[in-house]
């Protein structure tokens, strides 16, 4: 395993939106690949022709792009082990499926789902429960227990049929998971799945997974806990075939839960509490939107370090990580076995620490976007400058304009309760005086403008509090915004004194000032 150059696959089927739980699956493979100089793979598993979903391949595709995941060989790129969707390799299935048949491996089986029905009818009905194993398999129409000939009559005929694994008797079937370390799995408790469906000459998830993953020389398979209980049919396909020495390792991760715990992370959960769970906006075809972390204001190197986190670690207590570092740190030894609760506030957090470090000029184009969708014109200058004064207090992109709009558009109204606390006792006395001295003052740069206002509420033994709060009400409206001399040096002197005095004007100065 050592000597082979380590190729990992992302497998997902384009059945819907990809959830964040998928994309971390992907992001582990990614990582996995990039830390051991290895290959990560984009495969397509569209073999469920009734639940594929229009639209779902592109936007898979389009989420990793997003996410700074670089797809090596497989969809929307080629490579050597084309095609790398299953739909277009289904030539390929039948050949692996009729040489288990040969081996021993697998059977034919012809019975219906009516048949089956009745079966498990009669089982409940005797207080057992069903299952489609060595007990019953040579007592339906199966290749088991017909005649050669009449196989092959059933199979000239046209009868609909599949092609089911002959899973061993009693066996201990011993497995090592990276994660989970060594599984003992007993095949009495497992049943003979289903390989191959004539019917639409397909094969199930489970013969073209192991099949793929052979042709394409997949070292590491590493997908979510839920296929963990599908682990022993796929190390004895494994032995079935004769591969077991290029099998690969496994890895079963974590599922990524409710914020509240006690379940799996769901789009439902996102629409209880306000959180995407979808790395993109998902419009499905009957109509239906859901959110994405993008369209919400995230960074995609914030998404990504958020996602790493969760149900893995690097071993020390560092929080913020760029793709660079989790590809430098991470293992799949790392990786917790328990499950890990999606946190929205948390998710929130890493994204402001991200928008803190952004380069003013990339925020502006966001901010200059969103100023555009407002019918507001301001110079490129003034935006940067803003987007340096308000990324400290962003938490999401989304919140620029609202952090903002105030330094481009004079507020028409005040906030209730701010005027309610504020604008009272010698306050806006103080913000005309301070107009006044503004309106004289030749130096208006924030340094100058903050002794001006700072000597003059010494001067007066004013609450400092109070007036700053004061003033803010007057420029901005509210009570929000950088630093007041920050404010006033980038919106100028003549708009910050216009803002002072038209406060006063509208909202008075108390008799008792």
């Amino acid at each position: 395993m050592s000597e082979r150059r380590v190729r990992v696959r992302f497998a997902p089927s384009p059945t819907g939106a990809l959830h964040i739980g998928g994309v971390r699956t992907a992001l582990y493979n990614y990582l996995f690949a990039r830390r051991h100089g290895g290959d990560f793979l984009l495969r397509i598993e569209d073999t469920d022709s009734g639940r594929f979903v229009p639209g779902a391949e592109d936007y898979i595709i389009e989420s990793l792009k997003w996410c700074g995941i670089k797809i090596d060989e497989g969809v929307s790129v080629g490579g050597p082990c084309a095609p790398y969707r299953q739909s277009e390799r289904k030539e390929i299935y039948l050949k692996y499926a009729l040489e288990l048949v040969e081996k021993g491996w697998a059977y034919y089986a012809f019975d219906t789902a009516e048949e089956l029905e009745a079966l498990r009818k009669e089982h409940e009905a005797a207080g057992r429960t069903f299952a489609y194993n060595h007990s019953v398999r040579t007592t339906l129409p199966t290749s088991l227990s017909l005649s050669a000939d009449e196989v092959a009559e059933r199979i000239k005929n046209g009868h609909n049929w599949v092609i089911r694994f002959k899973m061993p008797e009693n066996e201990d079937v011993h497995m090592v998971d990276i994660v989970r370390g060594e599984v003992t799995i007993n095949t009495s408790t497992l049943d003979d799945k289903v390989l191959y469906k004539a019917a639409d000459e397909l094969p199930t998830y489970h013969l073209a997974n192991i099949v793929d993953d052979h042709l394409m020389e997949i070292t590491h398979v590493i997908r979510g806990e839920e296929w963990l209980p599908s682990l022993p049919l796929h190390v004895l396909l494994y032995r079935a075939f004769g591969w077991e020495d290029t099998r690969p390792a496994f890895a079963h991760l974590p599922l990524l839960l409710k914020p509240e715990g006690g379940g799996k992370l769901s789009k439902r959960d996102g629409d209880r509490l306000g959180f995407p769970v979808f790395p993109l906006l998902w419009k499905a075809p009957t109509g239906e939107t859901s959110r994405g972390f993008r369209e919400d204001g995230y960074l995609p190197e914030a998404f990504i370090n958020m996602l790493a986190l969760m149900g893995w670690n690097p071993g020390d207590d560092r929080e913020i990580m760029s793709m660079e570092e989790l590809i430098e740190s991470f293992s799949l030894e790392n990786v917790s076995k328990s499950g890990a609760r999606f946190n929205p506030e948390k998710a929130k957090w890493f994204n402001a620490q991200y928008i803190k470090k952004k380069d003013d000029e990339f925020l502006a184009d966001i901010l200059s976007s969103q100023l555009k969708a407002h019918n507001i014109e301001a110079d490129r200058k003034e935006v940067v400058k803003v987007c340096s004064l308000i990324k400290e207090r962003a938490t999401l992109l989304t919140e620029l304009y609202d952090l903002s709009n105030f330094f481009f558009v004079a507020p028409e109204s005040y906030d209730e309760k701010t005027t309610k606390k504020f604008w009272k006792n010698n306050n806006p006395a103080a913000v005309s005086a301070i107009a006044s001295l503004l309106e004289a003052s030749s130096d208006v740069t924030a340094a100058a403008v903050d002794k001006l206002i700072h000597e003059y509420i010494e001067q007066n033994a004013l609450p400092m509090g109070q007036v700053m709060n004061s003033l803010r009400l007057a420029l901005v409206g509210e009570s929000k915004g950088p630093g007041i001399s920050d404010i006033i040096e980038t919106i100028g002197k003549e708009e910050s004194v216009a803002r002072l005095k038209k406060a006063v004007a509208v909202l008075g100065i108390p008799q008792e000032a």
